[in-house]
């Protein structure tokens, strides 16, 4: 019988292989198989877990290792690698500042949080963490990804139940952050879930979009009142310090006068005491020495000094040498500047 090609399918005849050939053949064929099925690369950033019969055997280090063929299973888990899950948004791989490609897309369910003031907040964040136990990560917890989100969300909505809805938008971001990964490591060790949180960041924190018109109302107000304020301050820590200074510089050139006076005075009591003293042992020396002082404090105030014998009869004018000499002076200095004129 011959096909549509010409072909006689009568005629076709099966070679005939030695057995031994084949048996050959077929053993070449398993030793290669085991060759490659026994050999396997580990990567730098992840190790391997080999399970014999389904059972944990043991785990790899990085670079080239061998296991039995057909009787041991390698898992490759990536404990170098950061990993990432983000709540309230997908934009397919998270990393720390939201900087992204791909087209955000919020997700209700996880954003629309109740705060602590029966308000309504719209949160998003992401959360990295690294596998730090293989063995547990694979065995311990069934669907391990899907329960770290679940118990992920549920941390993040009771710190976020716990506090207002300004602290959440405003001022209480870094204390969420902070709570919220302490409670997902202490969540994650409890269970035994193998797995490391690095960090917890606070993406996008806002009101809900119908109301947020009024919220940012409420806000630029706040702000204006806390500028207000701030100038407020400025001006009481210009003027009261200034002003409690002054007072208290008056009060201290007032004790200083104080002090000066009542020193003054009895500085002064005790000359007269002790020049009462001396005048009741000497009346007529300290009598004499009291009148020359004053005398010699009084006299360089005076101009002009006449001075009369005692029991003089007149005045005989005198010329007054000091006067003539101060007129002659002038004359000759006044003369001589008409001569330069008239030259």
């Amino acid at each position: 019988m011959e096909d549509q090609f010409g072909f006689d399918v009568n005629k076709f005849k099966i070679p005939k292989v030695p057995w031994r050939t084949a048996a050959g053949g077929l053993l070449a064929l398993a030793a290669l198989v085991g060759v490659f099925g026994a050999v396997y690369q580990i990567e730098p950033e992840e190790v391997g877990v080999v399970l014999r019969f389904g059972e944990y055997h043991r785990t790899t280090n990085p670079g080239l290792n061998f296991k039995l063929p057909l009787v041991e299973t390698l898992y490759r888990v990536p404990v170098q690698r950061q990993l990432s899950q983000e709540f309230g948004v997908r934009t397919g791989v998270g990393n720390i500042r939201g900087e992204v490609a791909g087209q955000q897309r919020r997700v209700a369910e996880e954003a629309v949080m109740l705060t602590g003031d029966l308000n309504v907040a719209v949160v998003e964040w992401i959360v990295q963490y690294r596998v730090s136990d293989p063995r547990q990560y694979l065995f311990e917890v069934r669907n391990l990804e899907e329960t770290f989100h679940d118990m992920t969300e549920a941390v993040m909505r009771e710190a976020v139940g716990d506090r207002t809805v300004t602290e959440v938008v405003t001022i209480g971001r870094q204390d969420i952050e902070s709570s919220v990964e302490a409670r997902l490591q202490e969540l994650t060790t409890q269970y035994q879930m193998g797995l490391a949180v690095d960090q917890v960041v606070l993406q996008d924190v806002n009101p809900p979009d119908p109301v947020r018109p009024s919220w940012d109302e409420v806000s630029q107000a706040q702000q204006q009142r806390d500028r207000l304020i701030n100038e407020a301050l400025a001006e009481y820590n210009a003027v009261i310090p200034r002003a409690r200074g002054e007072a208290q510089q008056a009060i201290l050139q007032a004790e200083g006068y104080a002090v000066d006076r009542v020193n003054r005075a009895q500085g002064e009591a005790s000359r007269f005491a002790a020049l009462e003293a001396a005048y009741r042992q000497a009346p007529e020396v300290t009598r004499r020495r009291m009148y020359l002082e004053t005398m010699q404090q009084i006299l360089p105030q005076v101009g002009r000094k006449v001075f009369v014998a005692e029991g003089a009869t007149g005045v005989l004018p005198l010329l007054s040498l000091d006067g003539g000499a101060r007129a002659a002076t002038a004359a000759l200095t006044n003369t001589t500047q008409r001569t330069g004129g008239d030259q």
